[in-house]
């Protein structure tokens, strides 16, 4: 399993909770919750991704019989 995949997206997620959730600031032109909701959005489309690619790459042991 690609753990780097999987907690790159999960700190991604966090940030973005953090800062849909935990910030209030009001700025013009840009939203920090809209930011934040995007962030947690792409986080967990990561960890979806990074499972499935991972799903394949399982070690098989396979044996190799000459004839």
């Amino acid at each position: 399993m690609r753990n780097g995949g999987i907690v790159g997206s999960l700190v991604l997620a966090a940030l973005g909770a953090v800062l849909y959730w935990g910030v209030s600031v009001e700025g013009e032109g840009f939203n920090l919750n809209t930011i934040g909701l995007i962030l947690m959005v792409a986080g967990a489309i990561g960890v979806v991704l990074t499972l499935i690619t991972s799903a394949g790459t399982q070690d098989r042991d396979v044996t190799v019989i000459d004839r």
